[in-house]
């Protein structure tokens, strides 16, 4: 079973990178196409467990504690297979 955890700025706080890579974008030729970007982090952890719903609750447990700064970062975890 995997775990997958998607972690991004949370909407107000500047994104410095997703700017950059917005102003790139623009100048090569996308101006018209993109109205925003952006920029996050997805970490794929792969997991010893059979139970989805404990799994997500030991992997949101990880979020708090190490993955995601959660006064800056929002975070969504989805486990699969």
């Amino acid at each position: 079973m995997k775990a997958i955890v998607n972690v991004a700025l949370k909407q107000g706080v500047l994104d410095d990178q997703g700017k950059a890579t917005h102003h790139a974008l623009d100048t090569l030729g996308f101006k018209e196409l993109v109205k925003n970007v952006r920029i996050g982090k997805q970490i794929i952890i792969e997991l010893n467990s059979t139970d989805k719903e404990a799994a997500k609750e030991e992997v949101t447990k990880m979020c708090q504690k190490l993955l995601a700064n959660t006064v800056i970062e929002d975070y969504d975890i989805e486990i699969v297979g």
